[in-house]
């Protein structure tokens, strides 16, 4: 069987109109040398699980994306990050919400999954188990970017003026997450988010909940979900994919985009990305655009970031 990754780096993208050529370049290049991280495991016969890790740690030390060190700030200016990760052969699911100091909040939600008997650890029980775990850490001056504040205080100069003009994309969501099937048809998910510029303290999205923004099971598809997460949640939007190949027979694409297309109708905006225990990719989408990318085992990365065809690189 062949081995395949996809990722995304959000459906918070820029403007077409504050993109240039110099930024959508160092998108796209930040996207490839991600793929290639988790390509790297695959291509060197590792696991599906062990690929998402990879991919998604490489996201979440690119200040470019929002995760990790590029995450953006609450309303009260801090950083609370979520993550998760989902392993297809057994369903063996780790999270973790409202955390701070791991480098990598996905090697936090994996400490959860298999050093622990949860499934789901916030805030201060989360940090507590954290920090007997092995994990490198960093000061929250670590997490901090330009971007991302000043991102914050456009938002909260917006709800003091009481503006009506409508966030856009890189302002109301952005997640990253990985999709991979491997060389034994084995299926992986794994998803962080630093959620929604200016978000309530405490709040938490659909990335760290299992069936809404992650899902994995080798039976049917693994899913990583990227956008307005209340939605998703409501929706359960992964499962609701895996829903639909298991019970209706549906191939994967269609799901997908069913499913994507139902939240479009009652104002969820974002997008997904899935793979089945065949290699089948699927990245609808229905925001302005979604950083994403797929490669295979000839080793080609292609990315995108709107509505035109992936592009090798």
């Amino acid at each position: 069987m062949s081995a395949v990754l996809a990722i995304h780096g959000g459906a918070g993208t820029m403007r077409r109109a504050a993109m240039n050529p110099e930024i959508e370049a160092s998108f796209n290049a930040g996207l490839r040398a991600v793929l290639r991280a988790g390509h790297a495991v695959l291509a060197g016969g590792g696991s599906a699980l062990d690929a998402v890790t990879a991919a998604v740690m490489a996201l979440e030390d690119d200040p470019q994306f929002n995760a990790g060190r590029g995450a953006v700030y609450t309303s009260a200016g801090r950083h609370e990050l979520d993550a998760a990760v989902m392993d297809g052969r057994t369903r063996a699911a780790g999270a973790v919400a409202g955390i701070l100091g791991p480098r990598n909040p996905i090697l936090a939600a994996r400490a959860v999954m298999e050093r622990s008997e949860h499934v789901l650890l916030i805030r201060e029980g989360a940090m507590a188990f954290l920090r007997e775990q092995d994990l490198t850490w960093e000061e929250p001056a670590y997490f901090h970017t330009e971007q991302r504040w000043e991102a914050l205080q456009i938002e909260l100069e917006r709800r003091r003026s009481a503006a009506a003009d409508e966030r856009d994309d890189a302002a109301k969501h952005g997640t990253v997450g990985a999709v991979a099937c491997d060389a034994a048809g084995n299926l992986a998910a794994a998803t962080s988010t630093g959620g929604m510029t200016g978000k309530a303290p405490g709040r938490v999205g659909d990335c760290p909940i299992i069936g809404a923004g992650t899902w994995a099971e080798n039976a049917t598809c693994a899913v990583s979900a990227t956008g307005h997460g209340e939605f998703f949640i409501r929706w359960a939007a992964a499962h609701e994919i895996a829903s639909r190949m298991r019970y209706g027979g549906e191939a994967l694409a269609a799901a997908a985009e069913a499913v994507v297309a139902e939240l479009e109708a009652v104002g969820g905006s974002g997008g997904l990305i899935a793979v089945d225990n065949a290699g089948n990719v699927a990245l609808p989408f229905n925001s302005a655009g979604m950083y994403r990318g797929r490669i295979g085992t000839d080793g080609v990365a292609w990315t995108g970031i709107y509505r035109e065809e992936l592009q090798a690189g």
